[in-house]
């Protein structure tokens, strides 16, 4: 998995809000059409949207049932979590095997290259594989260029303490990102900061994905300066997916919950 809050990207979902995940165009502000100063704020709109759909949230803003296919579905499918697991998995092997650093790089990258092929052959969305072969890449030429097997796992390093300084920082200032992110899903936009259940929530799921990635560095950073490759890869595949999967689960029932309390508590009484 990768290590950032968007994990694999899903194939973009149709829902109530329409096709992109917002209440439409113009969804920001006022409605304004292009040209117009509501622009910028629509594309804001659209901007952190796509992160909160990028990051899974989808189905708790469609009311899709929790179930193992919309998990599925939301970790980008079967292909979304082959192309994030198996080159880094591939490249554990490898180096375990014959602890020759050039092969388990080259190995990688070229399962990286293979997807982005595939979906280009076959006319899928790209942006995917091709973010996944730019991090091997990257990945490869680091440790390439210091000849250590650990600085493969750097870019991992930078993209975990990025996210979770951000969404812990974010928190505590009362500006929780996954929250700004989940109300432009909604079509609510900002509308939830004036709401203490909304707001409670979903500052409390900012201050645990941020621990997420805070605690992935807490446990992998001492395996790299340690130079134990073996166990630092596994527990990168470990604390992927694995830890990803139930997380994104009970944000899913958290804002589902919360949300579905408002409403009913907005909802006339006949």
């Amino acid at each position: 998995m990768t290590d950032s809050l968007s994990g694999p990207e899903p194939e973009p979902r149709k829902s109530s809000h329409g096709t992109d995940g917002t209440s439409g165009p113009g969804s920001a502000g006022n409605g304004g059409s292009a040209g117009t100063p509501a622009e910028p704020a629509g594309a804001l709109a659209d901007g952190m949207a796509a992160a909160a759909r990028r990051a899974g949230f989808s189905p708790a803003a469609d009311g899709e049932p929790i179930s193992g296919h919309a998990l599925l579905a939301a970790m980008g499918g079967i292909r979304g979590l082959v192309e994030a697991v198996l080159p880094g998995l591939v490249f554990l092997v490898t180096y375990t095997l014959t602890r020759e650093l050039i092969p388990s790089l080259i190995a990688p990258v070229i399962i990286g290259v293979i997807f982005f092929v595939l979906r280009l052959a076959r006319k899928q969305t790209v942006t995917q594989a091709l973010g996944g072969l730019v991090g091997i890449g990257l990945s490869a030429v680091l440790a390439l260029f210091t000849g250590r097997a650990e600085d493969y796992y750097l870019p991992g390093f930078w993209t975990n303490g990025v996210y979770g300084a951000a969404l812990l920082v974010s928190a505590l200032i009362g500006w929780p990102l996954l929250g700004v992110a989940v109300g432009f899903l909604m079509g609510e936009q900002l509308a939830w900061r004036s709401d203490p259940s909304k707001r409670r929530v979903l500052t409390i799921l900012t201050f645990m994905w941020a621990g997420l990635f805070i605690l992935r560095l807490a446990v992998q950073l001492p395996l790299y300066y340690s130079g134990n490759v073996e166990w630092l890869g596994a527990t990168k595949l470990l604390m992927g997916i694995p830890l990803y999967a139930p997380l994104l689960v009970v944000s899913w029932l958290m804002v589902r919950s919360v949300y579905a309390a408002t409403a009913a508590a907005e909802r006339p009484v006949l």
